[in-house]
Formats: structure tokens, C-alpha cells, sequence
């Protein structure tokens, strides 16, 4: 297994400002890593910064909306400036809101693609053709436990996950042998402004909502961590909960089973239906009543 020192190399973080990203920059400026931070939210970025500078580390802020392929490309050449290549890249950018699938728009969908999944083509594209002319480096998406399967009113946010798994999964055949690592980061709730942009963004009444019950929120500085041992000794998939990764090849394996207990864990219930009106004993056809018209009535 490869054992990557990481002193003086360098990493580019898309959604920086907070979060699992801001955690990630820290933690890896800490293992003497250069850190370009990249985010929409510049002043952010540039208390993030100080703190690192302030600590003896290396980092170089900008400001970027990745759905902006052309922003994403002048913030890979500010990082090659600044640091002289990109070693890695973690395409960590984001956001997520709850919807019934049934009443999705096209362009909700679309936007959210454009942040989720193209966010990290922008990103890694550039960055990749930096990592081929020096014949290193490593590819990192923060992907979700929820790119395996989905829960009732995430079918949006899950599919870009599901997008972004594939992608770190075609990736890592295609850049094998090439000195080029590809990694896919699979957390679980984390406890950041997420979920504060999940509530905001979400259109299901607040009545509706529940509180779900698995799985249980993690911190961020958790998932940098199992970030930087990946890069360190790189692993094709990240996890941060052992039982997560087990629910996940549940689902697969057993999907009717899966089902079930990813509704409860959800904390929903579906809709049974009405015993219909003038029925005697449950298994038995009602009688007709005026309530209840009898066939071709």
C-alpha cells in the first residue's frame, strides 16, 4: 500500500468556508500541506486563511462559484501560481434541500446538478490535467452514504451523490497506473451549516417534516480526518461509519428489506389506506351501502 508523505504538497478544497471543507483545509495545512481555499463566501475565506497563516501554514484564498467552469480554471492557475502544481483536489462543494419527487421542477434539479456534480467536473478537470503533466497526485469527491441509496425527499441531493460515486469510480480505472489516486468520501449527517441550507431551500411544510432517527450526526473534523488518511494511504472509497457502509450493502443486497428499514430510520410514515366504509370483518368484500355504490353504479 502507498504511503504518500504529505509535507509541502499542495490541495485544492471547493467549499472551504465551512463545514468539511473549512475542517479539511485546517486539517490538512496542520500535515504541511499548502491549502488553496476556494468558496463563494470570501470574507469567510480569508478569516479561514488567517487562521492557518496564523498557525505556521500555507494558504491562498479565492473566491469562486464552481458552477463557473471559467472561475473554476482561473482558481486551479491561482494555485498552480501560488503553489507551483496542484497535488490534490477535493471537489467538496454542495448543498441540499428536501422535495417530494413528484413535484420536482426541472429547473431545481438543474441547479442543483450544476453545483453537486458539475461543480466537481469544473474543478477536477483543470486540476487533473496539472496532476498528468507532473504524474501524480489524487482526486478526491465528497460524495454522501446517501450516493448508495435515498431517503424520502432527498431523491435530488441523492442522485448528484449517486453521479459524483460513479464519476470517483470511473475515474479510479481510468487513472490506474498513472501515479493518480481517485477517492470518493461517503459521510454520514454531519453536523454543519448543511442541514441550516437544507431547512432553508426545502419546500415540505414544516409539519411534514421528521426528525430522523439514523443516522446519527458526526462532526466535521471526523470526516477530515479519514480525508487526510486518505491521502496518505489512498483508498478507493471513504467511510466514515462502519454501520452506514453496512446499511448501504443491506439496501443492495435486500432491497424490500432495505426499504422498510430506511423508512423507519427515516422517521416517516406512509399514507394506509381507509378501511372502506360498511365492511364487516377485515379480508371480507364490503357490502354496498349508499356511501359504498356497487360496482357500475
Amino acid at each position: 500500500m502507498a504511503h504518500i508523505l504529505l509535507d509541502e504538497r499542495s490541495i485544492l478544497i471547493t467549499g472551504a468556508s465551512s463545514g468539511i471543507g473549512a475542517a479539511t483545509a485546517v486539517a490538512c495545512a496542520k500535515r504541511g500541506m499548502a491549502v488553496a481555499l476556494v468558496a463563494r463566501r470570501a470574507e469567510k475565506l480569508e478569516e479561514l486563511g488567517e487562521l492557518i497563516r496564523s498557525t505556521g501554514g500555507r494558504a491562498v484564498e479565492v473566491a469562486c462559484d464552481v458552477a463557473d467552469a471559467a472561475a473554476c480554471e482561473e482558481a486551479v492557475e491561482r494555485t498552480r501560481e501560488a503553489f507551483g502544481g496542484v497535488y490534490a483536489v477535493f471537489a467538496n462543494a454542495g448543498y441540499g434541500y428536501e422535495a417530494p419527487a413528484i413535484e420536482e421542477t426541472d429547473e431545481r434539479l438543474r441547479r442543483i446538478f450544476e453545483v453537486n456534480f458539475f461543480g466537481s467536473t469544473n474543478i477536477i478537470r483543470p486540476s487533473l490535467a496539472l496532476m498528468r503533466e507532473a504524474g501524480e497526485g489524487h482526486v478526491l469527491l465528497c460524495s454522501s452514504i446517501l450516493s448508495k441509496f435515498t431517503l424520502p425527499h432527498y431523491s435530488a441531493y441523492s442522485a448528484t451523490k449517486a453521479a459524483q460515486d460513479h464519476l470517483g469510480r470511473a475515474l479510479r480505472f481510468e487513472l490506474k497506473g498513472s501515479g493518480i489516486y481517485c477517492s470518493t468520501v461517503h459521510p454520514v449527517s454531519t453536523q454543519t451549516e448543511f442541514f441550516d441550507g437544507v431547512r432553508e431551500r426545502s419546500e415540505i411544510p414544516r409539519k411534514q417534516k421528521a426528525e430522523r432517527k439514523w443516522p446519527k450526526p458526526q462532526t466535521s473534523e471526523r470526516v477530515a480526518a479519514a480525508v487526510v488518511d486518505t491521502l496518505v494511504s489512498p483508498k478507493g472509497e471513504v467511510w466514515t461509519s462502519f454501520t452506514g457502509r453496512m446499511a448501504a450493502a443491506l439496501v443492495t443486497a435486500c432491497p424490500g428489506l432495505g426499504d422498510r428499514l430506511l423508512l423507519r430510520a427515516s422517521g416517516r410514515k406512509t399514507d394506509k389506506p381507509k378501511k372502506a366504509k360498511g365492511g364487516k370483518r377485515r379480508g371480507k368484500k364490503a357490502e354496498p351501502t349508499p356511501e359504498t355504490p356497487s360496482p357500475g353504479a
